[in-house]
């Protein structure tokens, strides 16, 4: 089983969310999630994203930081990043670094198709 566990730098629930888009209206700069920024306007969904989200083959599952360690208490990375899932095992498939490096969210589907179809 190949899954992709996505894990953004931000924790769930409503006060949480409400912080997050204030902080991308105000100072869209400074704001720690790029998986975030890159994935979702300001108040919904990037639509190029969702269609790939929705069209793709690829078995994905996307959590919060406090979902994602709940889940595997044991696991700890540097948020955001993009896991692959083999069995049990988690692997860093985009980590964080490569990840605040993307610009667009065509960079970022392009990474996960070149990546996913060479491992």
């Amino acid at each position: 089983m190949n899954k992709l566990l996505f894990v953004y730098n931000a924790n769930s629930g409503i006060g949480n969310m409400v912080m997050d888009i204030a902080h991308k209206l105000f100072s869209p700069e400074t704001y720690a999630c790029n998986l975030c920024a890159i994935t979702f306007d300001t108040f919904s969904e990037n639509k190029t994203w969702k269609q790939f989200r929705e069209q793709s083959d690829i078995d994905m599952s996307f959590f919060h930081i406090d979902e994602f360690e709940l889940k595997h208490m044991n696991q700890k990375f540097d948020y955001p990043i993009i896991l692959k899932q083999t069995n049990t095992k988690l692997h860093s498939f985009l980590s964080k670094e490569c990840i605040d490096k993307l610009t667009s969210v065509e960079t970022l589907i392009t990474a996960i198709e070149t990546k996913f179809k060479h491992q």
